[in-house]
């Protein structure tokens, strides 16, 4: 929906991905396997989030498109980048936890259409 939105308004797409800052078990266990940090994984697998974002919306007639990864608190990161970069607007999935664990912990897309500075479009 993003990359449709940026090719029909002519506008810059940021694609922004977040990563939790740590790797599971297994996945530290393949990192030490290829010889790599954690944090070396953390980077290369943040590189292919992008690359494949990307790519998907350039398929979808975006042309304009950057790519940041952060790591930390995704509703707080985006939220940021949102601010600093003046953004016309966000476009965020839902990925639902289940109704009793998105009410008492909340949700990213919950606390972004609460806080942003912009408008926010919720794609299920």
């Amino acid at each position: 929906m993003a990359a449709r939105l940026s090719k029909q308004l002519g506008e810059e797409l940021l694609i922004v991905t977040v990563g939790k800052g740590r790797l599971s078990a297994d996945e530290i266990l393949e990192a030490k396997h290829q010889g790599m940090s954690e944090g070396e994984a953390l980077e290369i697998l943040s590189r292919e989030i992008l690359s494949d974002a990307k790519k998907h919306a350039r398929s979808a007639g975006a042309s304009a498109i950057r790519v940041l990864a952060c790591v930390g608190d995704p509703a707080e990161l985006i939220l940021d980048v949102a601010r600093r970069e003046r953004v016309d607007m966000l476009i965020v999935g839902r990925r639902g936890r289940g109704r009793l664990a998105g009410l008492l912990l909340g949700s990213v897309s919950q606390k972004m259409a609460s806080l942003a500075p912009c408008s926010v479009v919720l794609v299920p």
